[in-house]
């Protein structure tokens, strides 16, 4: 089972969820903007991810950060409690395909061979 995360009127998470329904895929999709994130889901993706790829940094929500906000995104702990406080700072959509595979972002090709392998 896929689960999405991300925010539901975002244009690139609107592609993914409209891809993964033409492809009559099941999936979970969880808008963090409004159900929140968990520290346990965020450490997770970071032990695939770096901060720098999880949090958007080239959003207006990291933007609107102070200098030392955006220095703190190299300490691991620092960056889990700032995507908890902001979820809007992160990428969006993170995808969990399962058996602790994730994919970041949105590539209708890469997504494609990691979930159709044999084609």
């Amino acid at each position: 089972m896929i689960t999405i995360y991300g925010i539901k009127n975002c244009d690139t998470m609107q592609k993914a969820l409209k891809w993964l329904s033409a492809n009559n895929l099941t999936y979970t999709f969880h808008d963090y903007k409004v159900s929140g994130i968990d520290k346990n889901t965020i450490a997770e993706w970071l032990k695939h991810y770096p901060a720098d790829k999880v949090i958007n940094t080239k959003g207006t929500t990291f933007r609107g950060l102070t200098d030392i906000e955006k220095a703190g995104i190299v300490d691991k702990q620092a960056a889990i409690a700032l995507m908890i406080k902001n979820p809007s700072l992160i990428k969006r959509p993170m995808w969990h395909l399962g058996k602790g595979n994730y994919f970041l972002g949105w590539n209708e090709i890469e997504l494609a061979k990691l979930l159709y392998p044999a084609n």
